[in-house]
């Protein structure tokens, strides 16, 4: 049964994801990453756990809830690691590997069709936050690294009440709730730091603002295009005001 919840993310997450692969085809491959990126971060969040999780050649690394597969695309061209992408909405799961080559299977974070321990590495970027079944994702995560493998997430934390408007269909946890629920995952904390989502190059954000021009010439007159659209608004209102910060965490599995 649909509901406003899950119509807002599915029109965010896959309706506008073809959307942009569409785009990018139409601008040029060199706007894939920076359009795949947004709302996953920025560059030097990806660098900043790309510097901890430190995948190279041969690391078997998961991009769980990859989305078009922008981070794995940019960690790919970076550090020489084929990543593999679990992404739940179909239109951005063909996005990842027709844009970026990249291995790509459609499923939730909570339910993995990986055997234990297939992985050296994993992140999960923006995605916590996405769900309330948070402890099932983790315990997911813990399942499919091996015993010290390292897991990198992005998390955008709420440590008191959200003022309204609120996007429709997250769930933002604490910073103490997300530690815990970690502890209980099986997972020790090792770092943690704080994004600034507005440092990327200004070349990467001119290329993902002409792809979301181009995505709204397209179908800008689109429900589904203005459901995102105020998704994102909404979502950029509560970082601007401090309301929720976005928090970097590197935890190892026990």
């Amino acid at each position: 049964m649909s509901s406003p919840e899950n119509e807002a993310m599915e029109a965010e997450f896959d309706t506008v994801a073809g959307w942009t692969e569409e785009a990018v085809r139409a601008l040029g491959p060199e706007h894939a990453i920076p359009a795949g990126c947004r709302g996953s971060g920025s560059e030097g969040t990806l660098r900043w756990l790309a510097d901890r999780l430190e995948p190279g050649p041969g690391t078997r690394l998961l991009d769980s809830g990859a989305g078009v597969g922008g981070p794995a695309g940019w960690l790919a061209a970076e550090r020489g690691v084929r990543p593999v992408c679990a992404e739940p909405m179909a239109a951005a799961a063909r996005a990842s590997r027709r844009l970026f080559g990249l291995p790509s299977v459609v499923a939730v974070s909570q339910r993995l069709p990986f055997a234990g321990a297939s992985f050296d590495a994993s992140w999960c970027l923006g995605v916590l936050c996405t769900t309330p079944d948070k402890a099932g994702l983790l315990r997911e995560s813990r399942r499919v690294l091996g015993p010290g493998g390292r897991l990198g997430l992005l998390v955008f934390v709420a440590d008191g009440p959200l003022p309204p408007p609120l996007p429709e269909g997250n769930d933002f946890p604490s910073e103490t709730r997300t530690r815990q629920l970690l502890a209980d995952a099986g997972f020790e904390l090792t770092q943690t730091g704080e994004a600034d989502l507005a440092d990327s190059p200004e070349e990467w954000t001119r290329r993902a603002d002409a792809v979301e021009a181009e995505v709204e010439r397209r179908h800008g007159g689109d429900p589904a295009f203005r459901q995102a659209q105020e998704q994102s608004r909404r979502v950029g209102r509560l970082l601007s005001e401090g309301a929720l910060r976005p928090w970097l965490g590197i935890a190892v599995a026990r």
